[in-house]
């Protein structure tokens, strides 16, 4: 079994929910704190060992491949005024040359042609996927423990959290079958299914790692839902050749591509900061009236 080392970030999207922001500055680039929220993503795949970043772009998103380059002029600003402390900082969320990558999706036509649009990029190796607008707050990375549940099982994994049954017809829902290494089987995989047909209320929440042969798939181009090349098509006509398992993730899951998660999000990881939580808890007090 070959080693995960790769991992994919789709991050054409336009992000019209947060216009006018996102007019000149990528969503990805919205800060959560004081860190983009596309480098909260990379640091989760950096701490599970990934080794080479591929970034699937579209236009006006230059920005994000110059956060992840070095700039020297800034660089050397900050050693001459002596912030050391920064200037350690910035440099430990630094890729290493030659392990980020950059391709472009020239069209809009959904989550698969981006995936697929990297293919060069990934070859013919596991590779994981990461959605940059869910970040994640757990102990241990989401995509650390995912590794330790492939590692032991292979095929393919998909990070799932509950939701509540009412609501399974807005996700993408996996039936739960035995469990197996930290994990559990995967025998059933629905993309917004009907009320009262989902196969359980495990739905997948942008976390994956996939073998090569889906890029096969995805390169038959057919449309699915929206007229769009759909993940989930594909991935339904790998199970019928290879192993699909579930890992279920319990920690906190933000989704930042809508304004309450990205609020939501900011405000978790500020109080999860010693310097910052007792300011913002003062502020929310003040806020809500007490």
């Amino acid at each position: 079994m070959k080693k995960l080392r790769k991992a994919v970030f789709p991050v054409a999207g336009l992000g019209t929910r947060f216009l006018p922001a996102t007019k000149a500055i990528p969503k990805e680039m919205l800060t959560v704190v004081d860190r983009p929220v596309i480098q909260y993503v990379v640091d989760e795949a950096r701490a599970a060992g990934i080794e080479h970043f591929i970034f699937v772009t579209g236009r006006n998103k230059a920005v994000i491949e110059d956060h992840f380059d070095i700039q020297v002029e800034l660089y050397d600003t900050l050693a001459q005024r002596g912030k050391d402390d920064v200037l350690a900082r910035l440099r430990s969320l630094q890729p290493e040359p030659g392990q980020t990558s950059f391709t472009r999706q020239q069209e809009p036509l959904g989550l698969g042609h981006a995936v697929w649009c990297a293919r060069e990029l990934v070859g013919d190796e596991p590779f994981a996927l990461l959605l940059p607008d869910m970040i994640m707050q757990s102990e241990e990375g989401c995509l650390s423990r995912m590794v330790k549940v492939f590692n032991e099982t292979g095929g393919n994994i998909l990070s799932v959290e509950e939701c509540d049954p009412s609501q399974a017809h807005k996700y993408g829902i996996v039936g739960r079958g035995n469990d197996v290494a930290g994990g559990f089987e995967i025998n059933a995989m629905v993309e917004k299914p009907k009320p009262g047909e989902a196969p359980s209320n495990f739905y997948i929440n942008g976390r994956y790692i996939l073998q090569p042969e889906i890029f096969t798939l995805l390169g038959h181009h057919e449309r699915g839902t929206g007229g769009e090349i759909q993940l989930t098509d594909a991935m339904l006509k790998l199970m019928g050749n290879q192993s699909f398992h579930g890992y279920h993730f319990t920690g906190r899951t933000f989704d930042c591509g809508s304004p309450e998660g990205f609020v939501e999000a900011n405000i978790a990881f500020a109080l999860e900061r010693s310097d910052l939580r007792e300011h913002v808890l003062k502020v929310m007090g003040s806020a809500a009236g007490n």
